[in-house]
């Protein structure tokens, strides 16, 4: 199971952090991953905001947020943060964490419910 939350709405150049608890799963061969959906898109319209490897905790970040968004974990916690800062307006959307079996991929083994984040110009 996946619980995201942090989302809420912020003014361009602002700071929010999403967090995401996993509890159930055994997450040795997983990667934690989150993604923003494009409204009525499906699954073409799923974009790969940044990913963690949980073996190495090597990264990856989609394009547009290279720079200003930072995934970390609190192990003890069973907790993996988003950190998303100097938010833009184009930001907005509904995010959602979820496992991966590799950084990248479209198609996720399981998720949480989405937060949305709301960034006013």
């Amino acid at each position: 199971q996946l619980q995201a939350s942090g989302g809420g709405l912020v003014q361009a150049g602002g700071s929010l952090r999403l967090s995401c608890v996993v509890s159930g799963v055994t997450l040795t061969y997983y990667a934690i991953g989150w993604f923003r959906q494009a409204p009525g898109k499906g699954r073409e319209g799923r974009e790969g905001v940044g990913c963690i490897y949980n073996d190495d905790d090597s990264t990856e970040y989609g394009d547009p947020w290279k720079g200003r968004f930072t995934i970390s974990r609190d192990n003890s916690k069973n907790t993996w943060h988003l950190q998303m800062d100097n938010l833009k307006p184009e930001d907005t959307g509904v995010y959602y964490c979820a496992l991966y079996s590799v950084c990248g991929l479209i198609d996720y083994e399981y998720r949480g419910q989405g937060t949305q984040v709301t960034v006013s110009s």
